[in-house]
């Protein structure tokens, strides 16, 4: 029995396999149109499937990654614009500042070597009139005149360094100093102040109130 029945079900269908093509015989045999019968058999397959959300979504995606990509290599390129100009400007930079320390070094040799120049001018009418009195001393026999033409020198001598800022630290019964002065020795003596300077052994200098040197003097006790 049950075999009988899996045959029957297996005719049954071959049978709807076979239909829609027989149908579409006997329509023809008939006259029918056929399109309608094709238009049948056409329903009955399954619709194709529309893209989803999903496929949307993703074409989304990808259209903002291609947007992303194309900005990034632009700022990469406008970066490595910015990158170029700022090393073209340390350069020029770097070259300057080099040639702005020559200069400077250079200048500062200058006025090592030449300082003194202003200096030397104002000096030398001292100088030659040291050497006309040294000459005039070699056959001189006035000793008054030669003292004269000796004091002139140092007056001219004194009136240079004056102008440059010199001064002479004499100090000849003042009040003993030990910033501008330096006690040779100490003797007694009447009439005189303990600490007063009795005498000056050497003159001291001072450039523009800067001590240069000292003056040796000797201190009454």
């Amino acid at each position: 029995m049950e075999q009988a029945k899996t045959q029957i079900t297996d005719e049954e269908a071959g049978a709807a396999t076979v239909s829609p093509a027989v149908d579409a015989a006997t329509a023809a045999a008939s006259g029918q149109d056929t399109r309608s019968v094709a238009t049948d058999i056409g329903a009955e397959a399954p619709p194709t499937p529309e893209a989803g959300p999903d496929s949307q979504a993703e074409q989304s995606a990808t259209n903002a990654q291609e947007e992303r990509l194309e900005d990034l290599l632009s700022e990469n390129e406008r970066l490595k614009t910015e990158v170029q100009q700022g090393q073209e400007r340390a350069l020029r930079a770097g070259a300057e500042l080099d040639n702005m320390r020559k200069r400077a070094a250079r200048d500062v040799e200058n006025a090592h070597k030449y300082a003194l120049e202003r200096f030397v001018n104002e000096l030398l009418p001292a100088l030659d009139s040291m050497e006309l009195g040294l000459s005039a001393s070699q056959a001189a026999t006035d000793l008054e005149s030669l003292r004269e033409g000796m004091r002139l020198t140092h007056d001219k001598l004194c009136a240079c360094l004056d102008k440059f800022g010199l001064k002479a630290i004499d100090p000849v019964a003042e009040k003993f100093d030990p910033e501008w002065h330096e006690a040779v020795s100490m003797q007694e003596q009447q009439d005189v102040t303990s600490g007063q300077v009795v005498s000056v052994m050497q003159k001291g200098y001072a450039l523009n109130g800067r001590l240069l040197r000292p003056a040796m003097v000797v201190v009454a006790k």
